[in-house]
């Protein structure tokens, strides 16, 4: 049902549920601007107080103004692979909703610390106790309690922009508050890189002065459920997902394979459950099935229940902006000019 109503959404919000979209549109814009207004206020109470410090611990935040599904994940590991690759020892603070995200964490950057915590001034106390000098604050754009030294914002390529507040549309806040970004980062996974090149324009339009980089999330290669690759499947597959985008899921499976691809989704960070394993199967028919790293982390434990099972890989790859974005998070960690880059 949850993964029902989330397609559903992601459709309305699109402007693809045609008359029920459109009565449901005008039903919940009250409770629209009321959002509005409610981000506004607080937005101001924190522009005046600031958020809290933590001697010692330098903070990164990757963040956005949509819910879900822009990669948020795979960016935060990256910028923490960066740092770590200099030397500097790092933490990743995370709320902790959906073990699978920290799980995904853990095994990309095995050598960097993650710490998890709904108040994530917490989780930076305990970062730096435990030596990290550096804490890369997954989705932390709207977390204003802990101060930040940069403000990462993620835009996907695939949402409409401008788009509508929640709930009758996808967004946290508003565009306006891209003026609180100091880099922009457009993300791609469906999308065009025209499309992608598009947003940085009307990036630059709303922020003229924030670097905007493009960033391509592009399927890679095949693994097992224990992470050894194997190859591409053979024949028709069912991509089986708990994400916020299934159907971009659904179609970089089938950018990968000559096959028909059908599709099982549940709703965003589904945790498995005996029953789901068995509609699996039976889903299945017979067919490969093929997940993502981030359901592969929670399906492993029930890996001897389900047939032949690959999980599609996905490559971070760079179309614009890397140096200047490294540049911008080496100067606010302190770096002197070069360094890091």
């Amino acid at each position: 049902m949850k993964a029902a109503l989330s397609v559903f959404a992601r459709r309305w919000w699109a402007g693809e549920a045609g008359i029920p979209g459109h009565l449901l549109s005008g039903l919940l814009a009250p409770a629209s601007w009321a959002y509005g207004v409610g981000v506004s206020v607080r937005g101001r109470a924190f522009d005046r107080i600031g958020g809290q410090r933590v001697e010692g611990l330098r903070v990164v935040s990757v963040g956005n103004l949509a819910v879900g599904g822009t990669g948020k994940t795979p960016v935060a590991a990256w910028i923490a692979r960066f740092l770590s690759a200099q030397g500097v020892p790092t933490a990743i603070l995370s709320r902790g909703y959906g073990d699978d995200e920290l799980a995904l964490h853990r095994r990309w950057n095995p050598q960097v610390l993650v710490e998890a915590d709904v108040d994530r001034v917490l989780a930076a106390v305990r970062a730096r106790a435990d030596g990290a000098t550096v804490a890369v604050l997954d989705d932390g754009f709207q977390h204003r309690r802990l101060a930040r030294d940069l403000d990462l914002v993620l835009l996907a390529a695939e949402d409409r922009f401008p788009g509508r507040l929640l709930p009758t549309g996808p967004y946290r806040e508003p565009p306006a508050a891209l003026v609180r970004a100091d880099v922009v980062l457009v993300t791609r996974r469906t999308a065009s890189a025209t499309s992608a090149r598009a947003r940085v324009q009307q990036v630059r339009d709303l922020a003229p002065s924030r670097p905007v980089g493009i960033v391509h999330l592009a399927p890679d290669a095949w693994q097992d459920l224990a992470g050894e690759k194997v190859a591409a499947p053979l024949g028709d597959v069912l991509a089986v997902t708990a994400v916020a985008r299934p159907d971009d899921f659904r179609e970089n499976v089938a950018s990968m394979l000559e096959a028909d691809v059908g599709l099982l989704a549940f709703a965003d960070h589904h945790e498995y459950s005996d029953i789901d394993v068995r509609r699996i199967v039976t889903e299945a028919s017979g067919r490969v099935i093929v997940v993502t790293e981030k359901d592969a982390v929670k399906l492993v434990p029930r890996r001897s229940e389900l047939p032949d099972t690959r999980v599609m890989t996905q490559r971070l790859l760079w179309e614009s902006g890397r140096e200047e974005i490294e540049m911008r998070i080496g100067r606010a960690l302190g770096w002197p000019v070069g360094e890091g880059s």
